[in-house]
């Protein structure tokens, strides 16, 4: 994942997981970590799309992710 210049995620709670990569970026599929079950993520830079990362975006992420966290809690 590149990030947006100037803008990175702040995830290091997440630094003692497999969660993220050597480079500290997520591992993930469209928000839904590819690692652990249950993490998901919403705001990253092309997580869905070009503009995942923007007020724009974000909407349509977050409800792809609140569809996978309610499968994943059935």
């Amino acid at each position: 994942m590149s990030a947006v210049p100037g803008y990175r995620p702040d995830i290091p709670f997440l630094n003692h997981t497999s969660a993220l990569d050597s480079a500290g970026s997520p591992l993930h599929d469209a928000g839904v970590s590819t690692v652990i079950p249950g993490l998901y993520y919403v705001g990253l830079s092309n997580q869905r799309s070009f503009a995942s990362a923007t007020i724009r975006g974000v909407g349509s992420d977050a409800n792809y992710v609140i569809k996978k966290i309610t499968r994943f809690l059935r």
